[in-house]
This record gives C-alpha cells, structure tokens and sequence, in this order.
C-alpha cells in the first residue's frame, strides 16, 4: 500500500457516523462528547476488567486486551463506518441486551461487553450467508464465513461471480486518507457498485493502489478503473519479479533488518498526503522526520568490499530481454528458484504461469563481449549448472540446454558437478552461441537460432524460457568509493591490486577485497574476505584489544533445589505467525501446561523492549527457566541466551519452539492446523523445559604459538602473518629449503617474478624472530585440541600451538603419454617455466597440449592453472619470436576472471587456438628431432598435422596422497579420494576444518594459481588469529558426558567419533574431551549401553518431549496408551499425552 501522513479531519461529503476508530497517529478527531473527565475508562469485556484510553472503541478496547473480534469493513487508519456489521457485540445494560457494532460504539466507562453471546453468534452467521449470497466465489469471503461456522448461505444468489460487499474501505481510503475522490459508490439497491465517476478514468487519479491494498475481498483491480495496466512497484532484490509496497525490507536478510519507507515512491514524501502506516504501525515506529546521519569514524584501516552489480541485459536488445517476458536473467531465474522467492519456489512463465518444460541457458550475456565487458565473470557456467540441477528437482520432465563457449568448471568439485548434472540430470551442453533470439506470438514461446556444432547447421529450437547469464561489473558507487580513499582502479574499474599482494591497494592502510578485486565465485570471495580481515589483523596488531570492554554477568542463580517455574512468551512476529496462528489460542492453551506459572504475548518477542520485559518477569515470578514460541533458533537462541545470562539464570535454562518456520509459514492455508499444531510445539517445548539443568562450559588456556606445515608460499605467507599479528610460529617443512613447487615458476600471467617473490618470502621468515624454522622435518604423531596442540615432528622435537595451519602443497603430474620422458622435445609446462622459456628458431613451431594429466578418469578434476599458464607461455613465445608458430589445443580454455585479458592478447598476437574432444586426443610421434601432432578438429571434422619444434604438455597438479592420508591420520583432517585435503564447507568455511582450530590453505586444498594460494595463507593466518589472541577458550556446554556407571569400554564412541573427542581412560573408562566435542550426539546414539549424555538432549529430556505431544488440554480424562513402565490405566492430562494419543484425540485426527 501507500505510505504517508494522513488527514486529520474528514473530508466533507463522506457518509458513516463521527466516532473514533482510526487507531495510532494522525487518528481523526474524537467527536466532542466522548472525551470524558479522565484519560482512561474501565469496562468490562467477557467479563474482565479493561482500561483503555477515554474516547476509544468497543474494538480498541478489545484489541488492546488481546481479544479478538472478527471484523471486515474495518481497517485500522480509516474512520469506521459499522457497514458490515461482523463485529457486533452484546450490551448488556439495566434496560436489557442489545447488539451493536463494536468498531462504532464508543468505549465508556462501566460497559459490559459479550462478545461471542449466544445471540451474537447468531445474528453473525445472518450476515456471513447474506454475503456468501453477493460473493459466493470469493475465496475471502468464505474464509470468513467459514470462521464464524457457516458453509452455504440458504439466500439467492444474483450474481456467482460477485467479488465486492460494499464494505466502502476503498471509497474511504481515497476520499478520508488519500483526499482525492477517485472512486465512490454508484446505483443504488442491486445495481450499487464502486467506480470512478462517470465509469471514467478519472484525471485525479494518482494511481496509489491505495484502493486496491485496503480491499478485503481483492474486488478492485486498478487497471479496471485507470484503463491501463499501471507499472507495479518491483522489488529490486527480487531483480524486477516481485511486486512490493513502498515500505518494504531491501531483501530478507538485511542487517538491521527493519522495514524502511522508499521516499521516492511513497505518496506521503511525494502529495504530504496518506499516513497510513503511521496510524496503523502498533509499536508507533513510523518517523517522516528522520534524516540520515553522519558518523565519524577513527580506524586504523579500511577494507573496500562495495560488492557488484550484476550486466543489465537490455543492453543487448538482440536477446529479447525487457521486450519478452519469458526471456530471463539467471538472477531472476535465481529467485524464481527460490522458496523465498515470488513464485515461492515454483517454477513459471511470466509470459502465462505455466510451468515450462525447456529451458534454454545462455552463457556470457555481458562477459567476453568486447562490445559490453571483455572479461570473465568466473561464476556464471556454474551456476547456470546448478539453476539446471534445482529446476529438474522441482520438474522431473523438464529439459534444460546450456549454450556456452567454454565451460568453465574449473573450482574445486566442479568438473564432477557438470559432469553429473550432464550424466544423471540430463542437462545438454551445446557448444555454440545463439544467433538469434524471437517470441511465437502465439504460444509465447522463445525461438532460438544457433549453429549445431555436431554438423556446422544452423538450427532453430523452441523453448518455455530463455535464461541469460548475465555476467558481473563493478558497482555503480565503486569510482566514487575509490576516489574518497584514493586508491587506483583498472582499465576495467576493478581496484588494482598488485600482483602476489592480492588484498593490498595503491594506499597504505587500505585493503580491498571479493568482487571489488576482480569477478570471482563465492568461496573465492569468502575466503578473500578472511585474507583481508588477516592482513588487517597483522596491520593493527600492536592496537588488538586496546578498545575492548568485556561484559561483565551476574553469577547464575543455583536452581537445583526449585520445583520449575516457567514462563512461556508466545510471539507473533508481526503477521509472520500471527496471520496464520491463532496466537490467542496458543497463550490460553500455554497456561494449562504443568510448571507454567507466566504466559504473556509479544508483538516482536526479539525486540529489545521485550528483553528489558523478560529480565523484569525473571525477578517478578521467580521464573527458573524460559520459553520463548517464535522463529527459528539459529539467529535468535543467541539472544535469548543472552537475556537469561543478564537475568541472573544459566542460558541453557531456555529453549525455544519454532511456531513460524515449522509452522507458521509451511502452514499458511491451514490456520486452524496451524495453531494445534503451534500448540503441540509449545506443549514439547515446555515439557522438555522441565528437565532442563544448568550447563557450563569449560575453559582452556590458549598456548599462544602456531604450527605451520609446510614450507610452500601458503606456508611461508601464514607463517609471515601470524608471526605479523605478534605470535610465535612453528614452520614445518619436509624439504631442506623453503619455496615449493613455486621455485620453478617464472611469472604470474600479470608479470610478476615468482623466483624473486619467492627468494624475499624466505628471506624473510628466517629473519622474523617469531618464526622458528623446522627444515627437513615432517610430522609423525600430534594429539591436543585446539588451544593447545602438540606435534612430535620427525627430528625429535616437538611444536606446540593452539592452532595448526596445514600448507603442504602438491607437484605436478609427470605424464606417461604424448611422448614425454622420451622425445627431448617433448617437455611439461613447469618445464618451459623452470627454464624460462622455449628456444624456438625463426618460424618454428611450438604446440601446447591442454589437460594432461587432468579431466581424465585418474583425475577428474580441472587443474585450474593450465590454461593461463599455456595461454601466458604461448603468447611469451609469440612476443619474442613473432614469426613463430604457436597453437594450443584445447578442450575449453579456463582463463577466468581477468585471466581473460590475457587470452584475447594471445588471440590477437597470432596464437592459434585449436579445440579437441576428450574422446579424440591429439596423437603424437617422434619425427626425428620434430614432433608431429595429429589433430582431430571437430568444427572442421577433419585432421590437421603439426610439426613441432617443441611440444608443451599442459600438465596437471597432483596431491601426495601418500603423505596427505598420513597427516590426516595424525591430525584426524579428512581428505577427498584424490588426495586433497577437505575443507568444512566450502562457502562457508572455505579454510577451516571441521575440527576447531585447524586450517588449509594452497595446493593442499586443491589446484589454484599463487595469487589464490596468497589470499588463502593470509585468510587461514586471518582465522587461526581468531584463536590466538585469547587467553583462554569456552567449550561449548552441549558436549557429551559418559556415566562411568555405564560405560563397558567398548570404544564404539572412539571408533564412531568424526572429532577424535572420546579416548580410553586410565581406568579404561572412556573420556570426552570436551573441548574437540562439537556436540553432533553421534557417540550418544550408538553407545549400546547408553552410558553417553548429550548435555541439553539428555534422553529423559526428549522422552518428556514425545510424550508432550498430542496433549488436549486441561481436564481431558480420557484413558490413553500406557507409556512403557507407566501402570495400564492411565489418563490424558496437559504435557503427558505420548504420541500414540489418546482416546478422544487419536492419532491422525489433527490436520
């Protein structure tokens, strides 16, 4: 709806009675006579005591009260007219009963009010068929009248297809609120109807869609009464799909995550009219006044993440977008995907809302296009891969066809992951770029012309949807961002950062990272993120903590000894569940519940307003534990937590019940399964709330070392800037000299000299006298947990640390094909680095085989570096001879990001580019001291031979298996089946492992450029400081803890356990290490003799739970099942019902 101040008078003309009723701000004046000597009167409503503000309403008065009236013409905001009579009440005077309409009648002092009386019941069931009789098709109007108990109306009906009761809100809404009398009310009798005057668009229309928002039976549709369909306000995270009112939240995770009010659409900021969020908002929080605020801050350094913009495909006309409506961008093909999306997941036309079953992809709509951008965006071909996976998941028989050039899998897991979508989705990958782009004007489907690449044919194919991957650019502030901190940007717009310096600017102090560096995917970013948060720890290392102020607790009251008391606070969340939950309900219902001794309902339980309110319950009721009914654990436990802590009481006497996620929202057709549903979850919740006891977590002192393995750039670069933050550091490396495989590069595709980078890094950590060097060791065994391990290294020493960083690197595969090791022209291309190049005569021939060694059955995956380095070499051979000829055959050349620039220099010095299938290898033998390569062309069908002078085998990068499985094993780090090491989550945690306090970095975690391997050292330096720096560690209090009661030792626990927590004690009991325990409950759930606990999911703790379920309510009686161990006769009480129910609620009963 529309946003802004309203009237606050009438306007003249309007018909309805002068009584109050608008609630909130800029309510319309109360009528004189009704203001009354005090500020407050008292009634009574269903018989209790009420006070409400003098002037007030039936309605008010019982909305403030939390009880509830159902009602239909009354919107709160507009002066109440009584029309539909839904919300009549009973009276009840000396003079006798009378019914009135609640949102008319004015609120006095001494009313007795019944709200569902016999006689009211009746008299609004009258009125539910009467309007069943006008609307009997409308989906609202049966809603309400199947809430007041009425199915069918025993009435004519004159017309089915009616859809307005004449409830006059949009009359009233532009008149009263909008003053501009667009519409009113025309005919009389039958014939009576709302329109603009003369059955004319109206010129004062001011296309608000006021009318429309405020309809309660969605009768008015702007686009009737303007004669044009008007542009509907779009979301603009929902790329142009979703429509939104004028206040609205930027996208559903925004920080903070308040609705904000767009001024450049909303009708207060543009007439001074409306106001209608500001009267209707209950927590009063609408302020046209406020202005944005300037804050100065004084930092040490600055990190530039303004993010990107994704190409906007109008640009590109020839493509359709903007012109046909089945023709998408892979953003809003994204949140069509999405079941937070506006199609909540399911997958549509827009053209039609049918479900389409071709979809066709387009690859680099605004990427190596030297009309648009010339660069790769480096994440498009995946994820126009995984649009394909989810669409077949919501679809089984759709198709989907992605159109590239190149496919460009080239991270971690990806070639499997296009490879199985290929293999097991169906997905087809066409080779060509579509031609042409046209809509059937008929069938709204998108035609297509592209070039079959199997025949050379141009070919023409119909599809439902048409999806452009757009690519990525700089944000629209970032030249202006860059030039208030004055830092240098690219020919691109992209911030220059030095080459081997990844998250460095052109000032000191500055740092930048993800999409503001270049186009990259979202690990690579995550991970960048974490460098630059490393860089800066070691930047600012001398001020670390000179700022901090610890939070000080009180000490948690002892509750052993206390019977529970529990407060139950049941949120609404807005309409989030309230608009589903009968919220009402569940408060009564939470009241019967044993130990329940506090039950209050909150707008927005999270508010901060209501912390403050539950601290103060806490101290009032002597609550002893707490329940909060609303959203999800995940974000909000922690708050409550917190609240509790304040409060004096241990934060593991809380638990929360999801009613919005697990019910709310996934129950929004069933509200009243909802509720008993919302009930069964506030019964388990507060059962298991009974059992709760205090938990505490542990601490442990943090040896404040760290231990590096591996003496590599990722090594060296780790060890630098831990040792940068101001800690000692252990570098562990096997060879006798520090640098790696990088020794035998020569340049990064930018140009910069490894060797010399690589000889300043190793200079550098022998000076530090932070960083204790262990040359020629390896690791034999290590045990400890984080905070404090200890490693037995291979020399007789030992290092300890409270982390361990794990940079052990890789080499290159040594090929066993195409002649090598046996041809002396045949050579690897670390070869041709190590040696600084080819000697090539004039004119002669160099040739670069792609992917050996790579994408094959032993090594599945995608080497990563190869094509820059082929593509960087060829060109160098190119520069410096010229005359030369330099092919490179190729399956898809993977210069990513600005790697690009690079291959298009390639391409325009003369360097032949000559794509092979992996089914028909290029074949080679000896030719004397030549080498002739015969390769099979798929564009031309044909062979081609080359005569090399030299060939260069493009070959891939291997893990030490070997070695790898052996530090896994000693440090209980998983590893992938090709010998890299496995990170957590490779968004989320791209460098951590999941046990704590271990990180990864370089070759080890997979094949990347020393650039990636750069930002990588630095964001595993980043995390491990996050460690460091304490002095001691909290474990988490939900670990597991045996009963040594129990316990046979038969190590299931040790042999089950992914975190190596459970170990054999002394007494050959076994004992958890509380902090590697990361409370995953697996050892509690294989333990046969049941002697492990999980602290806060002990088993007595979620058997009350089940048992909790299904339970009906106070004074039941009725027999149920016996519980195992309970005696045969047994009766349904509140909290005790199990879950085979009970006899008048058996199971399946329930919605």
């Amino acid at each position: 709806g529309a946003a802004g101040a309203g009237s606050p008078e009438r306007p003249k003309g309007v018909e309805g009675p002068s009584v109050p009723g608008a609630a909130g701000a800029g309510s319309p004046e109360r009528p004189k006579g009704l203001e009354g000597p005090s500020s407050e009167v008292t009634l009574t409503i269903d018989g209790r005591e009420v006070k409400v503000a003098a002037g007030s309403t039936i309605l008010q008065a019982a909305e403030a009260a939390g009880i509830k009236i159902p009602t239909l013409c009354h919107s709160r905001g507009l002066i109440p007219s009584g029309a539909c009579r839904i919300c009549q009440v009973q009276l009840e005077e000396p003079r006798g009963k009378r019914l009135v309409a609640s949102c008319t009648y004015p609120a006095t002092a001494g009313l007795k009010v019944v709200i569902d009386a016999p006689e009211v019941l009746e008299a609004r069931k009258v009125i539910a068929e009467l309007l069943l009789a006008r609307c009997p098709e409308n989906a609202p109007v049966r809603d309400l009248a199947a809430s007041l108990g009425v199915c069918e109306t025993s009435f004519w009906s004159p017309d089915p297809k009616e859809d307005c009761v004449l409830c006059g809100r949009c009359v009233r809404m532009c008149h009263q609120v909008m003053e501009v009398g667009a519409i009113d009310f025309l005919g009389r009798g039958r014939e009576r109807t709302v329109r603009a005057p003369f059955d004319e668009r109206s010129k004062v229309c001011q296309e608000c869609n006021a009318c429309a928002t405020v309809c309660p039976t969605k009768k008015i549709h702007p686009d009737d009464l303007w004669g044009h369909k008007p542009a509907p306000y779009r979301q603009p995270f929902e790329a142009g799909l979703g429509r939104t009112g004028t206040i609205n939240r930027p996208f559903p995770s925004a920080v903070p995550s308040t609705p904000r009010i767009d001024r450049e659409n909303c009708v207060h900021f543009l007439t001074g009219k409306c106001g209608t969020c500001a009267k209707v908002c209950p927590a009063g929080a609408i302020d046209y006044e406020q202005q944005p605020k300037e804050r100065t801050l004084d930092v040490g350094a600055v990190v530039l993440a303004p993010g990107f913009r994704t190409f906007d495909a109008g640009r590109l006309a020839e493509l359709g977008h903007g012109r046909f409506p089945n023709v998408l961008t892979s953003i809003q093909f994204e949140r069509t995907l999405s079941a937070s999306g506006p199609t909540r997941g399911v997958v549509l036309r827009p053209a039609d809302g049918k479900h389409p079953k071709k979809i066709a992809f387009l690859q680099c709509v605004g990427s190596r296009d030297r009309r648009t951008n010339p660069w790769c965006s480096a994440f498009c071909c995946m994820q126009a891969t995984k649009e394909a996976i989810v669409a077949k998941d919501h679809d089984a028989a759709l198709q989907s066809t992605i159109f590239f050039m190149d496919l460009r899998a080239f991270g971690k897991g990806f070639e499997a992951y296009w490879e199985r979508a290929q293999r097991e989705t169906g997905v087809r990958y066409v080779r060509s770029q579509i031609a042409t782009v046209r809509e059937d004007p008929q069938s709204r489907d998108i035609r297509v012309a592209y070039s079959d690449p199997e025949t050379g044919r141009p070919v023409e194919e119909d599809f439902d949807l048409l999806v452009l991957s757009v690519g990525a650019e700089p944000s629209a502030g970032s030249r202006e961002l860059a030039a208030k901190f004055g830092v240098e940007l690219d020919d691109h717009g992209f911030v220059r950062c030095p080459s081997l310096s990844p998250v460095e600017t052109s000032r000191e102090g500055v740092f930048a990272t993800g999409m503001f560096v270049a186009p990259k995917d979202i690990p690579e970013t995550v991970t960048q993120a974490s460098a630059a948060a490393g860089r800066v720890g070691a930047y600012l290392a001398e001020a670390r903590g000179t700022e901090v102020t610890k939070k000080t607790y009180p000490e948690p009251r002892d509750v052993s000894g206390e019977e529970p008391r529990i407060g139950v606070f049941v949120c609404h969340c807005g309409i989030n569940i309230a608009g589903t939950v009968q919220v009402e309900e569940v408060e009564k219902f939470a009241r019967t519940l044993p130990h329940v001794v506090h039950v209050e309902r909150n707008l927005f339980t999270c508010s901060q307003d209501t912390q403050v309110n539950i601290r103060k319950r806490i101290a009032e009721k002597n609550l002893n534990r707490v329940v909060v009914a609303s959203c999800t654990p995940r974000t909000h436990e922690p708050i409550f937590q917190e609240t509790l802590r304040e409060a004096g009481l241990n934060r593991h006497l809380f638990e929360l019940g999801n009613i919005r996620e697990q019910c709310a929202w996934v129950h929004q057709k069933l509200p009243l399964a909802a509720t008993e549903k919302a009930k069964d979850l506030v019964a388990m919740t507060v059962a298991k709330a009974s059992r709760l006891t205090p938990l505490a977590g542990s601490t442990v002192p943090v040896h404040q070392e760290a231990i590096v393995i591996g003496g590599g750039v990722g090594g060296m670069v780790a060890a630098l800037s831990i040792a940068g933050q101001g800690f000692p550091v252990h570098l562990v490396e096997k060879e006798p000299e520090l640098g790696g495989v990088a020794r035998r590069l020569r340049k990064t595709w930018r140009g910069k000299d490894v060797p010399a980078y690589v000889a300043a890094l190793a200079e550098a950590v022998r000076r530090n006298e932070r960083i204790r060097l262990h040359l020629g060791a390896t690791v034999v065994a290590a045990h400890g947990h984080v905070g404090h391990f200890t490693a037995e290294l291979s020399n007789g020493k030992t290092a300890e640390g409270a982390v361990v960083v794990v940079a052990t690197g890789a080499h290159e595969h040594k090929p066993k094909q195409f002649l090598y090791g046996e041809h002396p022209r045949v050579v690897t291309l670390l070869d041709v680095e190590a040696k600084g190049g080819l000697d090539l005569p004039a004119g002669g021939t160099a040739v670069f085989i792609q992917c050996v060694g790579s994408r094959d059955e032993e090594r599945p995956y995608c080497s990563r570096v190869c094509c820059a380095g082929a593509v960087k070499n060829a060109l160098a051979v190119k520069t410096a001879r010229p005359d030369a000829n330099v092919y490179v055959l190729y399956r898809d050349v993977r210069t990513y990001g600005l790697a690009e620039d690079v291959y298009r220099k390639a391409r325009e010095a003369g360097v032949v580019f000559l794509r092979f299938d992996a089914e028909k290898k290029p074949e080679v033998s000896a030719d004397g001291d030549r080498v002739k390569v015969v390769h099979h062309d798929p564009s031309l069908r044909d062979d081609l031979t080359l005569s090399a002078d030299w060939l260069v085998l493009s070959a891939g990068i291997e893990a030490d298996k070997a070695a790898n499985r052996t530090l896994g094993d000693v440090f209980k780090i998983p590893i992938l089946a090709e010998g890299f090491f496995l990170e957590a989550h490779p968004k989320l945690r791209p460098v951590d492992f999941a046990s704590e306090g271990i990180y990864l970095c370089g070759l080890a975690h997979g094949p990347k450029t020393v650039d990636e391997t750069v930002d990588q050292a630095l964001a595993a330096a980043g995390r491990a400081g996050t460690v460091l720096w304490r002095d001691e560690l909290e474990s988490s209090a939900i670990v597991s803890r045996v009963d040594p009661e129990k316990c046979v030792s038969c190590l299931t626990c040790v042999r089950m356990c992914p975190y190596d927590a459970p170990a054999p004690g002394a007494d050959g009991v076994v004992e958890i290490a509380s902090v590697k325990c990361q409370g995953c409950g697996i050892c509690a759930a294989a333990c046969p003799a049941k002697a492990i606990q999980l602290g806060h999911f002990r088993d007595d703790e979620l058997t009350e739970m089940l048992r909790a379920f299904g339970s009906c309510g106070p004074g039941c009686g009725a027999p149920r099942p016996a519980a195992a161990g309970e005696p045969a006769a047994n009766t349904c009480s509140p909290g005790t019902a199990p879950v085979g129910g009970c006899a008048c609620n058996p199971p399946g009963t329930r919605e």
